[in-house]
């Protein structure tokens, strides 16, 4: 069976990007593959997180997963920090990657952009901890959005190079993995291409009924079609995509010929769409409720969890220990 490895990094809560993008995936991996899912807290150290926020982050995610549907006895969740291993493998790919192309990297550019005063070394190797991730486990796969494809590809550049410096065939390239043709991507509410935290244009999987309703009632919108049968903008698809993912097809059918006659209202369509998310949410926050009230049992999984991965981590780490000549 193969073997597929993600992670989410805990700032902040899910959103609905994250739930209709990564964790759909991962119900559907867990039963076909096998599966190991992380949360990065490492990786969170870029933003330079509060240290009273770090284990209760990891904890939110955690009882988030849990609560979507992910089942440790089928797929081991982690805490990357807990698996010690990563480090070392991380240092080793570091050894061997160069300045140049992680300068490159489309994600590093954007974050040293957007925080200037907090472009550190660990935002910069970014990808060759990715990387560390996978390898670590030789997986074959990873579930990805669009946002993380150069990453990825950097993860397998990190495993061609060791391989080659080394004359050995021993990580393979990991793929992405994609259960339709191309990336899911969330739009946010601001009338963006990309539900995101830093963006600010989310709906939480925690949120309440009235939080929700008022943020879609806040989404950007244009004056309306002046002609039938026109091309809906960005912001207008958004909502769209909205629809496509939580409410019914004969729902979807009906806003779609209000648009092509050109009388569609916006109004109706947000309190729709904030409806059918509502209908979404609500089951799912109601079970990061229970599953947050009982850390003692988060605790268990995350420890369980870590036993697993740091049992395929210590394999992999024996064996390029070898190759590279440490005893």
């Amino acid at each position: 069976m193969e073997k597929v490895v993600s992670g989410i990094r805990p700032t902040g809560y899910l959103h609905l990007g994250n739930y209709f993008g990564a964790i759909k995936s991962f119900l559907k991996m867990q039963d076909e593959y096998d599966c190991l899912f992380f949360i990065a807290d490492w990786h969170s150290l870029t933003t330079s997180p509060k240290p009273e926020d770090i284990q209760k982050s990891s904890r939110t995610i955690l009882a988030e997963y849990l609560a979507c549907g992910i089942d440790p006895s089928k797929a081991p969740i982690y805490i990357q920090s807990d698996v010690k291993e990563t480090l070392e493998l991380y240092l080793f790919l570091n050894m061997n990657m160069y300045l140049g192309e992680l300068e490159r990297v489309t994600t590093f550019k954007e974050k040293a952009r957007k925080q200037p005063n907090n472009v550190n070394a660990g935002l910069l190797t970014y990808p060759t901890l990715m990387a560390a991730d996978i390898l670590q486990h030789r997986a074959a796969k990873v579930p990805v959005g669009k946002d993380q494809e150069q990453n990825m590809e950097m993860a397998r550049t990190c495993a061609r190079r060791f391989n080659h410096i080394y004359g050995v065939d021993f990580f393979p390239e990991p793929q992405n993995f994609y259960f339709n043709a191309t990336a899911v991507k969330v739009p946010g509410l601001d009338g963006s291409g990309k539900m995101g935290k830093s963006e600010g244009n989310c709906i939480y999987l925690h949120d309440d009924d009235k939080v929700i309703r008022k943020k879609v009632m806040k989404a950007v919108t244009d004056l309306g079609p002046q002609v039938p049968n026109s091309e809906r903008p960005e912001v207008i698809e958004n909502l769209f995509t909205f629809l496509k993912m939580c409410s019914t097809q004969d729902t979807y059918d009906y806003f779609d010929e209000k648009w092509k006659d050109c009388s569609i209202r916006y109004g109706d369509l947000k309190k729709q769409i904030a409806e059918d998310i509502c209908k979404v949410v609500a089951p799912i926050r109601e079970r990061i409720n229970e599953y947050s009230s009982n850390t003692e049992l988060l605790d268990k999984i995350a420890r369980e969890g870590a036993e697993r991965a740091r049992e395929s981590a210590s394999a992999t780490l024996k064996e390029v220990r070898k190759i590279i000549g440490f005893r």
